[in-house]
């Protein structure tokens, strides 16, 4: 299965480690990890200026404007490992 993240942008869902909402991680760790992650070259924006969560996958951390809930709904199904919850 697939996840489409906006921009024509569509990932693998068995590679997606996190979705979340953009507003929760501007402070703190959350914030650095951020920063960290564009320093080395990991973030890919498809969202200028419009960001409203972010997708932690295996390789890449995509900044979407769709919403956290939006695409945990496209998502519909979560998977752990091999199974299927």
């Amino acid at each position: 299965m697939f996840l489409h993240l906006g921009s024509d942008i569509v990932v693998a869902l068995r590679d997606v480690i996190a979705i979340n909402d953009l507003k929760s991680f501007r402070s703190g760790i959350n914030k650095d990890f951020i920063k960290n992650m564009r320093e080395k070259n990991l973030i890919v924006d498809i969202s200028p200026d419009h960001a409203k969560s972010f997708v932690v996958t295996d390789k890449k951390i995509y900044l979407s404007a769709i919403s956290s809930m939006t695409l945990k709904k496209r998502a519909g199904t979560v998977y752990y490992g091999e199974e299927e919850m």
